[in-house]
């Protein structure tokens, strides 16, 4: 799932109004629920909403859409000193004086705060991460660009109002910049023609039915501005920036454990983390191994990965052989009873923006939660492009064969991010609506990858033809490949940003790479993407916790419901408790304080 690009701007608001409270002065068990209330609804519009107007507008909060985020030093200085407000105010709330849900969103709160203050004041990607400038403007137009939700003339207004503050966030980012990493630099050079790309043919074409005459001139200019912006932009990363990109993208232990605490609520040592890791790793090759026997017995798991590679559609048939999967899926969890999916709008299929192709192959992007006019939820898949090689071109392709289409089409729609989103509405609270775990949202999608296999979805049944029942194995296997996968993002993110386990105390980038392909099954070019996206996505590793998390979740209800168990009624309070971290799940569904693994 795409995740909002975070904002990295702000000013103190009104709550200057309230007494400040320091750490030490804790709130009344008297007034403890009606002051988080106040304290978490201004957080939102002083803080987070008001320095992040970008995300106001994914939210649906279109009274931010004119507005965009203050990328100067002073900016981010302005955020950091309010975010320390705002911590010092929820650290005086005493959570025993508030009820377990209301408790867990403090808990999350809090832990959003610290998050973000860990990312400008020690992480520091507005000094490290030129693409943060480049593709956080471009989301900041996409967001408008992309939903219906008032008249084109309306959303265009406010497209020119945020492309007039353009080209300065991009002289910001050249004062910004200090010493990037390498791979940073080239990530941003390597997305700044899709962008350029993006203003010069995308965005007029959104606009094309606009009438007002002034909107439409006022539009010409700013988007002339924005597109010369972006190419002298490029033009300095390219002789300037890149030349001197020197800098480590490595977090390191401290900051890594510190992050998996704020943004997943776990707080297990890294030597383990890394022992589930290949545990997970090892007992997925086996499986692939003996499933991989079922299709061939003549032939070695990589030769039949080899073939797997080679079974999926043409590039203009993508989109089409995604849509005709979701039937199948939704009869299936109907039949079974699953989850209870709360409508009956299928998400739209699209290619996936410009600005995301360098490191997604396919994302859901669903409407904002408190958005009213303009509903529909986005299913992203990357094309290839049109410049690539036909090598290039098939080894993409790999990525979507007969298997992981379907995996892919579970984990982004049924029953993973889509239908957590239809749930929205039952979510207790907007911390829970807004704010979210990785572990929880990646988790659950990756969760279902299996869970619908293991329940029998594909399986061929008493009077399958052998190929039917070959290709229910080579579903399985793009299953068991994206697994794969996923267990290589947990150990290449430790490894990659701690070194954990390296007699150097290093893990380089073609040591992650060649872990993707050879531990992974992942074609190469597959390996080069996800070792980019793991240099700025540091804790990547919370689709399989997550995954682990949950199945624990469940053997443990079951083992304390016994045959009371019910598999829906599991899904459906897992999903009322909206996108929180595990660890505050447990709480509410076991009750108690059990480790999350």
């Amino acid at each position: 799932m795409r995740k909002r690009l975070i904002a990295l701007s702000l000013t103190i608001g009104t709550f200057l109004l309230m007494p400040t409270a320091s750490p030490a002065q804790h709130i009344s068990a008297d007034g403890a629920p009606q002051t988080f209330q106040y304290v978490s609804d201004q957080y939102f519009s002083d803080v987070y909403f008001h320095f992040s107007p970008t995300a106001g507008t994914s939210a649906g909060l279109h009274q931010y859409d004119t507005q965009l985020e203050d990328y100067s030093a002073a900016g981010v200085q302005k955020e950091i000193a309010a975010l320390h407000e705002y911590e010092k105010k929820v650290e005086a709330i005493d959570p025993t004086a508030l009820d377990a849900s209301v408790a867990g969103d403090r808990e999350i709160l809090l832990n959003n705060i610290r998050s973000q203050l860990l990312t400008l004041e020690v992480i520091r990607p507005w000094e490290k991460n030129p693409d943060t400038y480049s593709s956080g403007v471009t989301n900041s137009i996409f967001v408008v660009m992309e939903r219906p939700y008032a008249p084109a003339d309306t959303r265009l207004h406010a497209v020119v109002e945020r492309e007039k503050l353009i080209p300065q966030v991009l002289e910001e980012a050249r004062k910004n910049l200090k010493n990037p990493p390498r791979i940073y630099t080239e990530i941003a050079l390597e997305q700044i023609d899709g962008l350029v790309s993006f203003f010069q043919n995308d965005v007029p074409s959104a606009f094309a039915s606009v009438t007002d005459p002034d909107t439409k001139a006022d539009f010409a200019k700013s988007n002339a501005a924005v597109i010369a912006a972006l190419q002298s932009y490029g033009a300095w990363m390219k002789s300037d920036l890149l030349p001197r990109s020197n800098g480590d993208f490595r977090l390191g232990a401290d900051t890594f454990r510190k992050k998996l605490a704020y943004d997943e609520m776990v707080d297990i040592p890294l030597d383990r983390l890394l022992q589930i890791a290949f545990a997970d790793l090892h007992k997925n090759q086996a499986e692939f191994a003996r499933v991989a026997k079922e299709v061939d017995p003549t032939k070695t798991p990589q030769q039949v990965l080899a073939e797997l590679a080679t079974i999926h559609p043409a590039p203009d048939q993508l989109l089409p052989a995604f849509h005709n999967t979701f039937d199948s899926l939704i009869a299936f969890i109907n039949a079974h009873h699953i989850i209870t999916i709360p409508s009956t709008v299928q998400p739209t299929l699209e290619e996936t923006p410009p600005f995301m192709r360098a490191t997604t192959f396919a994302s859901m992007d669903p409407p904002g939660p408190f958005e009213t006019h303009s509903t529909k939820a986005y299913f992203n898949v990357t094309l290839p492009e049109k410049n690539w090689t036909a090598e290039h071109v098939a080894e993409h392709m790999a990525s979507f064969n007969v298997g992981t289409i379907i995996s892919t089409s579970v984990h982004e729609a049924y029953p993973g991010h889509y239908v957590q989103f239809l749930w929205m509405p039952e979510f207790s609270s907007k911390i829970r609506k807004v704010l979210g775990a990785n572990t929880n949202i990646e988790g659950w999608a990756h969760y279902t990858e299996q869970m619908m296999l293991d329940e029998g979805y594909d399986a061929p049944g008493p009077d399958a033809t052998p190929a039917q029942i070959r290709e229910s194995h080579l579903v399985r296997l793009g299953q068991l490949q994206d697994a794969l996968l996923r267990d290589a993002r947990f150990v290449n993110s430790i490894k990659l940003h701690t070194g954990e386990g390296e007699p150097g105390g290093k893990w380089t980038i073609e040591q992650a790479e060649d872990f993707f392909v050879k531990e992974g099954y992942q074609s190469r070019s597959v390996a080069v993407v996800e070792t980019k996206r793991g240099t700025s996505d540091p804790t990547y590793l919370y689709y399989t916790l997550g995954k682990l998390e949950i199945m624990k979740l469940r053997a443990d209800m079951m083992k304390k419901e016994g045959a009371a168990f019910n598999l829906e009624t599991f899904h459906n309070n897992f999903m009322r408790q909206g996108f929180a971290p595990i660890k505050i799940i447990r709480k509410a569904m076991l009750h108690d304080d059990s480790p999350v693994l």
